[in-house]
């Protein structure tokens, strides 16, 4: 490692009464109109609720049409509810979904271009108007990165506008924003935190700060998210996910991902299958490829998971590893293959094609893959 830089929002306030520092935050941003980005369910839930009664009576505007998986139409939308809105700020309310909308938004809302030409990395030009982000999943850890994720319906793929213009001004990580978070989500969501942790450890790209978040947000979430899925209305687990998804995001945004994600791309943008859950699909089977290429590493993971592997040569801990990922899955009612999923068979060479130029990513994988490598990956998850 000749150099490394480290990337987070600008504040971090995280804990039970996190949510309770929003009017100060709005304050100290000097944000009096600001937009509220979310979706409907979580207006109806009344989780938007705990928001809105901390604006201090600033007037404010409500973008609930965020949807999962968002498109390039909905950021659009956004822009305009907030340029006609007159908006001053934006807080974004939600999963990675909602936060990936209002970082988008951010970013576009003084671009003279399409938003199209955002797509790529170190193409926004200019920081945007502030934004708070306000997680209620534990999962996406989009709170601390400079990423947003699109899907492009037309192309049938998911794009990423990548900047450090992106990162939120502040990020408010409480645990009380989570609980309505349905049992499905909380599994997807919280599997996907431990793709990024896992990923984040095995990057050509980690350093030690981001090794120690994610081996740390690993240990988390293997005590943690089986307890939150068994129990959601369990704080203390709920706090666990919070911290650990958080953790996660840090050592990704910063390390970086790798295959599993390059692989999950295409079944999102053709199918529509919830990012959280392509992650969980393929993690088991992306990680059998990559033992071969740091299995002490993975060794690492293994003990991390609480697995005893004192005794156990490299290459047998590598193994128990990937069995761990399998389980765990298992243990908050992932489904098993693609086919559930009604993906067809004769779709994988495509998608191996599209998962093997997504270089941004495939770069960070500590195994070379080939299209060839990838398809066998597809159909082992199949």
């Amino acid at each position: 490692m000749s150099i490394a830089a480290f990337k987070i929002a600008n504040t971090l306030i995280t804990g039970r009464s996190a949510i309770d520092q929003l009017p100060a935050e709005l304050t100290r941003l000097n944000i009096r109109h600001p937009l509220i980005v979310t979706d409907a369910v979580l207006v109806r839930s009344g989780t938007v609720a705990h928001v809105l009664e901390r604006l201090d009576g600033r007037s404010h505007g409500l973008f609930d049409q965020v949807e999962p998986e968002p498109e390039i139409a909905i950021v659009e939308a956004c822009a305009r509810a907030y340029r006609q809105g007159g908006h001053d700020g934006l807080i974004g309310v939600g999963g990675g979904s909602a936060i990936d909308i209002a970082k988008s938004v951010a970013a576009y809302a003084g671009h003279e271009g399409a938003l199209e030409t955002l797509f790529g990395v170190d193409q926004v030009t200019r920081k945007g108007p502030p934004l708070i982000a306000i997680p209620t999943t534990a999962g996406t850890g989009s709170e601390v990165t400079n990423v947003a994720i699109l899907s492009d319906k037309q192309a049938q793929l998911k794009k990423g506008i990548v900047s450090d213009f992106l990162l939120p001004d502040v990020a408010l990580v409480s645990p009380l924003m989570t609980l309505t978070c349905p049992r499905g989500v909380t599994a997807a969501s919280g599997v996907d935190a431990l793709v990024h942790a896992i990923e984040s450890y095995l990057s050509l790209h980690a350093t030690p700060i981001t090794d120690a978040l994610a081996i740390g947000a690993i240990k988390l979430i293997a005590k943690a998210l089986p307890k939150a899925y068994a129990n959601p209305a369990d704080l203390q687990a709920r706090e666990d996910m919070a911290t650990a998804s958080l953790m996660a995001g840090m050592a990704f945004g910063n390390a970086g991902v790798g295959a599993v994600h390059a692989l999950a791309y295409p079944l999102g943008g053709r199918f529509n299958i919830a990012h959280g859950v392509s992650n969980a699909l393929l993690l088991p089977h992306v990680m059998a490829w990559n033992k071969l290429a740091c299995v002490e590493r993975f060794r690492d993971i293994a003990a991390a998971m609480g697995e005893p592997v004192a005794a156990l040569s490299d290459l047998d801990a590598a193994e128990r590893a990937v069995h761990a990922m399998a389980r765990l899955c298992a243990s908050v009612d992932i489904p098993k293959g693609l086919r559930a999923f009604d993906v067809p068979e004769d779709a994988i060479p495509r998608m191996a094609e599209e998962a093997s130029k997504i270089e941004r990513l495939m770069r960070n994988n500590p195994r070379v893959l080939s299209a060839r490598d990838i398809e066998q990956i597809y159909r082992a998850a199949y």
